[in-house]
């Protein structure tokens, strides 16, 4: 178990629409080693997103288990699964949410600070990511000073702060034009492979999910090795 950082184990999920009970995932099972990236690709409203918030411990499963690094997220107190996505995990979405009042050094250093770092350190840390990134000549920059891929690669670098072991990215490049969605994954995928960061990546875009280590689709509620 050590050589993975995310296992799901016989995931289930259930919704009541309608009063139609809804089976969305049946016994999903997925295991991801430390630097791999995967595409999880599938129709709309086939359960990526679900899947995506259960393996981020942000929604409890019907049935079944989710280990990051080899601890059982949702067996644990709240307080405890908390500490755990901060540590542990790092998030990305389609929009990238930044704080607008906050300057892009700023909005990465955040993390930092909530999980304890100094101001020193959490500087420090936040300056080499969005130096990684290209963003050098950007740090003191609010959000609406930015292009929309030079925020996406803020937010990206917020993610990856607190050197997660697990990132989740839901149609990270959805919102960019085609030139600027090539550049950002392919430093997404460059910094979560310099990370070792096991990262699972929701996408429509099939061209996107060539690149990457391997590709998973979501049909009928069923996992399936693309």
């Amino acid at each position: 178990m050590a050589d993975v950082a995310l296992s799901l184990k016989n995931v289930h999920q259930h919704f009541v629409q309608g009063g139609v009970d809804l089976h969305v995932l049946k016994g999903v099972n997925l295991d991801i080693k430390p630097g791999e990236v995967i595409a999880l690709i599938g129709q709309s409203g086939a359960g990526k997103s679900t899947l995506l918030h259960i393996a981020g411990l942000l929604e409890r499963p019907y049935e079944g288990e989710v280990l990051i690094n080899g601890e059982s997220g949702w067996r644990l107190s709240e307080q405890k699964r908390t500490r755990l996505r901060r540590h542990f995990m790092g998030f990305v979405y389609q929009f990238h949410h930044l704080l607008p009042e906050f300057s892009a050094i700023e909005n990465v250093m955040l993390p930092l600070r909530i999980a304890g770092a100094s101001k020193t350190s959490a500087r420090a840390r936040a300056e080499d990511l969005l130096g990684r990134l290209g963003l050098s000549q950007r740090l003191h920059h609010r959000p609406a000073q930015l292009s929309g891929g030079e925020q996406q690669r803020v937010a990206m670098a917020r993610a990856l702060a607190n050197k997660p072991k697990v990132l989740m990215a839901d149609e990270p490049t959805g919102n960019l034009d085609v030139n600027t969605s090539a550049t950002v994954l392919s430093e997404l995928l460059r910094l979560a492979r310099e990370e070792g960061v096991a990262t699972l990546i929701a996408t429509h875009d099939r061209e996107m999910a060539r690149q990457l280590d391997r590709c998973v689709k979501i049909e009928d509620g069923i996992l399936q090795i693309v």
